[in-house]
């Protein structure tokens, strides 16, 4: 289990998960941001859920998102949008970009060494097209999430033939129609104690040193006109774990783009929590690592948001605030970076978070990290989202 989780008290989405504008000019020093549960009030005064009127059309989250040069969306549990109405007119009424929660991980897509299965991503990428709402794949390399005959199937002789296959596959069945691939995802881990930082991955170890560059060129190959993207988490808060994790991300991203190989893109994942007093802090090095990005010519995505509440007393008003004011503060912060072209939550509505999953609330109570609740109703997090977005054109 990585450090970040005993800072956020989040247990990771990968222990769970299953069986083109360009913005110029700075962007402003920002003093530390500490997420504190009894200051929640003083952040988040306007637009409570009774007094938000109207959330669809024009004062949606992707309209919102759209007026200051922004994309919304959130990740999509492919069972829920065939099986749930409400879900699925809820998507469509909010989002301009999609992305599969599980649908177009390795797990999903392999059911054998030798075929694939893309009934659950084409029925994704048909409702994002039948809907005109953007979509982003989701991804093409990690160490977690492999199908069952990988560890007996995959050695160092084979292992960049089948990187190499399944990219172009899967890449290849959607060229023209994506956004951004998230080709590779999560390949630092100062804690394995290499050098360079790299996690010692399997791809690594039977790949080699090189397999971003691999996946990265032959996704170009494949799809020339997707935004192919780095996807991390960790990075986020003011912990020495996530600046060394910062520095060893950037020093990647440079050393790739040295190679020239192709990048387009950072996605941020931004699983943060809602804490106490002590909980994270997410300030200046988040801020100077974003303008270190752009300098490199690189977009940022913030490609996973949630706040989860299990660090706070079992009361849902003040649990709701304290959520509402974590989006806003981070919000704020990063949506001040002209880089940041996106930004996703990891889901919309609390009736399908992950985060009620597994090891969740220590009382048993539903976690309440999205901005829309069980019943479809606008939170106080919706509210503060959209007064985040609507921030954008300040100074940027």
């Amino acid at each position: 289990m990585p450090d970040w989780w005993k800072i956020i008290k989040v247990k990771s989405r990968r222990d769970f998960v299953r069986s083109a504008a360009s913005f110029g000019g700075g962007v402003a020093a920002a003093s530390l941001i500490p997420f504190a549960a009894h200051s929640a009030a003083q952040v988040v005064t306007q637009n409570a859920p009774s007094e938000i009127g109207t959330f669809r059309g024009r004062e949606s989250l992707g309209a919102h998102a759209a007026a200051h040069g922004l994309l919304y969306g959130c990740a999509v549990d492919v069972h829920a949008l065939k099986a749930d109405p409400a879900y699925s007119s809820m998507i469509r009424e909010q989002c301009s970009i999609l992305v599969a929660e599980n649908a177009m991980k390795w797990g999903a897509l392999r059911p054998t060494a030798e075929t694939f299965r893309f009934d659950e991503a084409d029925a994704l990428v048909a409702f994002a097209e039948a809907n005109h709402i953007k979509i982003r794949g989701h991804n093409l390399a990690w160490h977690r999430d492999n199908p069952k005959w990988f560890d007996t199937k995959v050695t160092a002789a084979n292992a960049r033939k089948v990187l190499v296959t399944h990219i172009q596959t899967v890449t290849g069945r959607y060229a023209g129609r994506m956004h951004s691939w998230d080709v590779v995802n999560e390949a630092i881990d100062v804690k394995d104690g290499r050098p360079d930082g790299m996690r010692n991955t399997v791809w690594l170890r039977l790949a080699g040193d090189d397999y971003l560059d691999l996946a990265f060129r032959t996704a170009r190959e494949a799809d020339p006109k997707a935004l192919l993207t780095y996807n991390e988490y960790g990075i986020e808060s003011e912990s020495p774990e996530a600046e060394q994790k910062r520095v060893a991300t950037l020093a990647m991203l440079r050393r790739m783009l040295d190679h020239k190989v192709p990048l387009d893109a950072l996605g941020v994942q931004s699983h943060i929590a809602a804490a106490g007093a002590h909980g994270p802090t997410y300030g200046s090095g988040l801020v100077r690592f974003l303008s270190s990005v752009r300098a490199l010519g690189l977009q940022v995505f913030i490609t996973e948001m949630e706040v989860n509440d299990r660090g706070l007393a079992a009361d849902i008003p003040q649990r709701d605030t304290a959520v509402a004011a974590a989006y806003k503060q981070y919000l704020d912060l990063v949506l001040a970076e002209p880089a940041v072209r996106a930004v996703l939550t990891w889901g919309i509505t609390n009736k399908h978070t992950w985060l009620n999953g597994e090891d969740s609330r220590a009382d048993g109570q539903p976690e309440r990290p999205l901005p829309f609740d069980s019943s479809y109703h606008p939170t106080q997090a919706f509210s503060a989202i959209r007064n985040s977005l609507d921030t954008r054109a300040k100074g940027v």
